[in-house]
This record gives structure tokens, C-alpha cells and sequence, in this order.
């Protein structure tokens, strides 16, 4: 039997740049924006200049990471001709490495003129969430400690696509974040981190060779798969909080619930790069429709 393998871009392509962005992983950068803008609907209104303009920054951080995780990766070692997960654009020779930093360095410039204009209209606090934020993105895999080779990367997603993201959108968009923010940031953290995991589990043998020791490399596989579980708990747990908090039509966010658990059986039986692969794509996924579930199970508590 013979395997089709959909063909590479040209190098220098826009292929190339758009195989290098990682579109499946651009959920991870919206979800929080549209819960906190389902929780600024609950709390005063909406700005939507200024929630259009963090959906804008948070995608181009994203992107920017991606970038920055395909060069430090192979200059590291990390990413080589052994490598079981997606294409990288680096590795394979599709982009250089100059271009690489140069496209890492556009994105966040991009974020950037986000910032700018967020400072302009929300004040001088999202210099400082802009400024952690794209450190944090290129320190993940770049510079003397990088977050994601220590250990670090999942608390780094949880704080950053979970809380800093969600919160952020709801006091652009308020000028103030109630207690409802931090709740609804939980299940978009979690989830975001679950992707993560994904990521490393795959990864675990390839990543302890290269010396990247991330917690699945530290504590084995199997608690990978107990983190996911948990992880997924917790998000659904803070989503019944959430419909207390906001509105009873949040609970319908846990219609997810049965395709997350189902990706937690299946990452427990996964044995091959392909199948973590298409459980990373789905895990965003996840992420995405129960995000969506619950922002507009929030919004509606609004219209009652």
C-alpha cells in the first residue's frame, strides 16, 4: 500500500510562512478574547475597537511564538530529521533562520502596534502586559532560560492564554475586571494547556535526548495523561462556577465535555506520532468550541 504525504511548500513560499504560523494552534489566541468579551458584555458593555484590537495583538503574539519555537528549536537541536510531530518550516529547510527571526520579529512588531493603540485608549498597564506577554513568547524557547526546556511551559500557557489573555480582554473592553473574568479564565487556561501536553507527550523521548525537560520528559508519559485528565476537570468544573457566577446557559459549554474525555482516552492509548498529532489539532479544537459555548452561554445571561 502506498502512503500519500501532501507535498511541502516551495522554500520562501507563502506556504512556507503560513505552514510556520501553525494554524491549528491560532484557537489557543482568540479563545480568551471572545470569553472576555462575552464577560465585558456582562459587565458594562463592550468596546469592540479595542476587543478587535487585542483579537489582533493576541494572534500575532501567537504567531510570533510559533515563529520563534520553529528557530530556537532547531538551533538547539530539539527539532531534527528525527522529529514525529507537524512540519517545521526551519528544519526542513523551507525558511531560513534569518527569516525566521525576521518573521518573529514583524509578528510581534504587529502586537506591538496593537499595544500601542490598547495604551493609547485603555492607559500605560498594557505596556506592561504587552511587554511580558511577547517576552514570555520568545523566552518559551529562546534566550538563557527558556520556560518550555525547565519545565515551565505549561504554567506559562495557564497564566498566559488563560488569564492574562481573558482578563486582559475584559479590562480593554471595561476599563475593570470583575471576579467573573478570573473564573471564566480557568477553563480557557486549561485547555490551552492541554494542547501543550499533547505537544509533549509526543515529544517526551525526542525532547530528553536534546536535554528539553519538560514535564512529561521529568515525570514520565503516564503524567501527561493524568495532567490532561485534571486539566480537563478543572475546566469543567470552572465552568458550572462560571454559570453561577454569570448565567445558567454557560453550562452549555459542557457539551464538550464528551469530546474531551474521549481525546483523554485516546492520548492514553496513542502510540505513534500521527495519532498525537491529530489528538494536538483536536485538543485545540476542544478548546476553541467549548470557548465559544461558554461565551455565548455568558452573553446571553445579558439579554434575560
Amino acid at each position: 500500500m502506498t502512503t500519500l504525504t501532501k507535498p511541502l511548500p516551495a522554500p520562501g513560499s507563502f506556504g512556507a510562512w503560513l505552514l510556520a504560523s501553525r494554524p491549528a494552534t491560532l484557537p489557543v489566541a482568540v479563545a480568551p478574547v471572545a470569553v472576555g468579551a462575552a464577560v465585558a458584555a456582562t459587565s458594562g458593555g463592550v468596546v469592540w475597537s479595542t476587543v478587535l484590537a487585542a483579537l489582533f495583538g493576541a494572534i500575532m503574539i501567537q504567531v510570533g511564538t510559533n515563529f520563534a519555537n520553529d528557530v530556537f528549536d532547531f538551533e538547539k537541536g530539539t527539532d531534527d530529521e528525527h522529529r514525529i510531530g507537524p512540519v517545521r518550516a526551519v528544519q526542513k529547510g523551507l525558511l531560513t533562520p534569518r527569516a525566521m527571526r525576521l518573521g518573529m520579529m514583524a509578528a510581534f512588531g504587529a502586537a506591538t502596534l496593537a499595544g500601542l493603540y490598547l495604551t493609547w485608549a485603555c492607559g500605560p498597564i498594557i505596556v506592561a502586559i504587552g511587554l511580558a506577554s511577547i517576552a514570555s513568547g520568545i523566552a518559551y524557547t529562546g534566550g538563557p532560560f527558556p520556560l518550555g526546556y525547565h519545565g515551565l511551559g505549561d504554567v506559562f500557557v495557564f497564566v498566559f492564554f488563560g488569564g492574562v489573555a481573558t482578563v486582559g480582554t475584559v479590562f480593554v473592553a471595561t476599563g475593570h475586571v470583575p471576579l467573573l473574568a478570573w473564573v471564566a479564565s480557568v477553563p480557557v487556561g486549561a485547555l490551552a494547556t492541554n494542547v501543550l501536553v499533547v505537544n509533549n507527550v509526543r515529544d517526551r523521548e525526542g525532547d530528553a535526548k536534546t536535554g528539553k525537560r519538560t514535564l512529561a520528559v521529568r515525570f514520565g508519559r503516564r503524567f501527561g495523561v493524568v495532567e490532561y485528565g485534571a486539566l480537563l476537570v478543572l475546566a469543567m468544573a470552572a465552568i458550572g462556577v462560571v454559570a453561577v457566577l454569570a448565567s445558567p446557559f454557560a453550562l452549555a459549554a459542557l457539551a464538550a465535555a464528551p469530546f474531551g474525555v474521549s481525546l483523554w482516552v485516546r492520548l492514553a492509548r496513542a502510540t505513534d506520532g500521527p495519532t498525537h498529532n491529530a489528538l494536538l489539532a483536536a485538543s485545540a479544537k476542544l478548546m476553541l468550541v467549548t470557548s465559544a459555548l461558554l461565551a455565548v452561554g455568558i452573553a446571553l445571561g445579558t439579554v434575560q
